[in-house]
């Protein structure tokens, strides 16, 4: 029988990994500073409950290996970020531990575990997280993704929250293993609506056990099947009527075909013509990209586009993704998370949507060495360049002892954004919270203690997570931005802002999913390094524009669609 090119591409990539690509030797150090630490101060601040996913020694299901993501959110609008961590479970005896936890902060560095009193400690197999107000009511609402039924979780704006999955119409009629999640108002009616992926068809009463067969297998051991062997999940596309319902838009919205092992989902509109596109991570096959065609449809065109495959034209691995404009071109760009042996991939979009895989020239082909997961395009150090994140953790708990060159547990590592337009790689320069070794999923980008920086949270497998506190220098600036919709969806989801500072220009979109299945702290920060001012210009979903000059820096905006900027902050805010 042909071989299809889709196999060709995979039995060539499955050659390169055999092989092991090494990592290139890294570059003569910049011998610039770096004015940023970062210390995990996760048991200090409360947060000592393990992440339960899986098996701890062997993982004998593809399910025991993705772990989940986490959310910086502030369900009860007291201007201090609490925390949302997902939990996974067993297949033996499910400890009791194993529960979704909600962490309310303190504002005094510390969380209070409010998991029980909330109604959001559920037990099962959570995967992914998007938080927005879905029903325009001022409270943020949460959508937790499951292999099984997912949870739509109301705010009910006193604490607590109600799980109205079925009244609002998100009941699936089968048993998904649904991961990528988040609302998206795609057709700019001012109601947030809901993208989804699915990863694969699992039963693990029909999913060969170890060594069973070649997708069981990784370089002559045996592993957990998948996901090549098993059948490619989907995408579902949900419409969100305006009164809290939602109706399943899937086919009529030119999505029913596509297939992928996906994994995280984002929507942002990257070719600029004022729409939301829709964008996936595809594990070991090619990834999908939606484009929006302003007339409640899509067209699948992540190859003539440059982000279904890297450079040589090959699948990859794709996990987590990191937006924003990392060149300072006024353009959303990706970047994306992959499996060991090979490179992340950094696609510059040139601002028509087209993108071109610059991941050689930024410098970034120095590391391959671990599996990344979450991930971000983010102002670490305040100086006006946004950095590159990754969190790792190997899937094989069994390899390491076999083959050491592939330890389970890993650093995290930075790579900090150089003036030349590169990186550099760093991990023990950075500080203790990224060179410590742990098995990680999914990353969220927050200011915690509402002092200026971007902090880390951090889900670990089958121990507490990490919360990286960010230590950063008090000479570089940095403005926060707040949205409130009105005309607009409430969450100002889909809203761009624009930066104007020192001569260099940044772009950021408001979103409810990135990283790996995780959802950052939805109030916007950019870094200015020197700058003192910022000219702001803000378009909201529904095409509507504010301009505010000479913005003072180290302030925290809080912008309503409506009145403009209603509040100046300083931290802590």
């Amino acid at each position: 029988m042909p071989f299809s090119r889709r196999d060709l591409l995979a039995l060539f990539f499955q050659g390169v990994a055999s092989r092991g690509v090494k990592p290139q030797p890294k570059g003569k150090p910049s011998g610039i500073p770096f004015r940023s630490r970062f210390t995990d101060v996760a048991a200090a601040a409360g947060l000592k409950a393990p992440v339960i996913y899986g098996g701890v020694d062997r993982k004998n299901y593809l399910l025991e290996t993705t772990g989940s993501g986490v959310a910086f959110l502030d369900y009860d609008n007291d201007g201090w970020v609490d925390l949302f961590i997902p939990s996974g479970a067993r297949f033996e005896a499910n400890p009791p531990e194993a529960i979704n936890r909600l962490y309310k902060n303190n504002r005094d560095g510390t969380f209070t575990d409010v998991s029980a009193k909330s109604g959001l400690g559920r037990q099962g197999w959570a995967c992914g997280v998007t938080v927005a107000d879905y029903n325009n009511d001022g409270f943020e609402d949460i959508f937790v993704s499951y292999w099984g039924q997912n949870v739509l979780y109301r705010n009910n704006g006193d604490g607590t929250f109600t799980d109205v999955t079925k009244e609002a119409g998100l009941l699936l009629p089968q048993r998904h293993w649904t991961t990528g999640c988040c609302f998206v108002d795609y057709n700019r009616d001012g109601h947030l609506d809901l993208f989804l992926s699915t990863y694969v068809d699992f039963d693990p009463a029909k999913t060969p056990k170890p060594g069973e067969n070649a997708s069981c297998n990784w370089k002559g051991i045996p592993v957990n099947c998948g996901p090549r062997g098993l059948t490619e999940g989907r995408f579902f596309l949900f419409r969100n009527n305006g009164k809290g319902v939602f109706s399943d838009v899937t086919k009529e919205a030119g999505l029913g075909q596509a297939r992928g092992y996906g994994l995280t989902a984002i929507a942002a509109d990257f070719d600029n013509d004022g729409w939301p596109d829709l964008y996936a991570a595809c594990d070991s096959v090619l990834s999908v990209y939606f484009r929006n065609k302003h007339d409640g449809t899509f067209e699948e065109e992540g190859l003539p586009r440059g982000v279904a495959v890297n450079e040589d034209g090959m699948e990859q691995a794709g996990m987590g993704l990191g937006v924003g404009d990392y060149n300072l071109d006024g353009h959303l760009d990706l970047f994306k998370t992959h499996f060991s042996d090979d490179t992340h991939v950094l696609y510059r979009n040139d601002g028509q949507g087209n993108f071109t895989d610059t991941t050689k020239p930024s410098g970034l082909g120095v590391e391959t060495r671990y599996v990344g997961w979450g991930a971000g395009i983010v102002d670490l150090d305040n100086d006006g360049r946004p950095d590159l994140f990754v969190v790792n953790g190997a899937v094989y708990p069994e390899i390491e002892a076999k083959l050491p060159a592939y330890p389970f547990r890993n650093p995290r590592i930075l790579f900090r954004a150089l003036p030349n337009g590169t990186f550099e790689e760093l991990i023990d320069e950075a500080g203790p919270g990224i060179a410590a070794t742990h098995n990680s999923r999914g990353c969220a980008f927050g200011d915690f203690d509402n002092d200026g920086d971007l902090d880390i949270l951090i889900m670990n497998m089958n121990e507490a997570p990490s919360l990286l506190r960010n230590d950063s220098s008090p000479t570089a600036n940095w403005l926060k931005l707040k949205l409130t919709g009105v005309t607009s969806n409430r969450s100002a989801i889909g809203a761009r802002v624009i930066l104007r500072y020192g001569g260099l220009t940044q772009v950021q979109e408001v979103m409810s999913q990135s990283s790996y299945l995780s959802v950052n702290d939805r109030r916007l920060h950019f870094g200015l390094g020197a700058a003192k001012t910022a000219d702001v210009e803000i378009r909201w979903p529904n095409g509507a524009r504010q301009s505010f000059a000479k913005v003072e820096a180290n302030h925290l905006l809080l912008v309503n669609e409506a009145t403009g900027i209603t509040a100046r902050l300083r931290p802590p805010f």
